[in-house]
């Protein structure tokens, strides 16, 4: 009996804390940006925000339906590199953002790489996922590796 009202309270609190963190993205995604772009200050109607709109349309549009619902559900979306067959998951942002999985799907190993020019995340996103689907060595070529740090473990939620 006290078993199952643990397991009840763990899977609860499991709920409870996704669904904090997704009204947490949400809002962040709302929010103005601390700062804007001057390089775009000679174009009107073309603020930070719609930039950012656009651009994570334009990668919505070439997401595969499993991507797409990955990525609206937890920020990022996986990729397999064409060469290797190594998976990858991007997250959403514009620097060290893609990690190397493991075949448990754990975090391995983390590479920095992303065009030319101040782009926003998800025009970045998106030229990663094409460079790992099509040229994986090149872009590894160029990449910056860093150690992927596991995470803090939550004992509560794991049992």
């Amino acid at each position: 009996m006290f078993r199952q009202l643990l397991r009840n309270a763990k899977e609860r609190l499991r709920l409870f804390l996704s669904e904090r963190e997704r009204r947490a993205r949400v809002q962040r995604l709302r929010r103005p940006p601390d700062r804007i772009d001057p390089s775009f200050r000679f174009f009107p109607g073309y603020g930070y925000g719609e930039r950012e709109a656009r651009g994570l349309e334009l990668l919505k549009k070439w997401l595969s339906p499993e991507q797409f619902a990955q990525y609206d559900a937890k920020s990022y979306f996986e990729v397999t590199g064409c060469h290797s067959g190594k998976r990858y998951r991007i997250s959403h942002g514009t620097s060290m953002n893609i990690r190397e999985l493991d075949g448990a799907g754990r975090p391995r190993v983390g590479w920095c790489f992303a065009p030319k020019g101040q782009l926003v995340a998800g025009d970045v996103m998106l030229a990663q996922k094409i460079a790992l689907e099509t040229d994986e060595r090149g872009a590894l070529a160029v990449a910056n590796r860093f150690l992927a740090p596991m995470g803090r473990r939550n004992t509560l939620l794991d049992h």
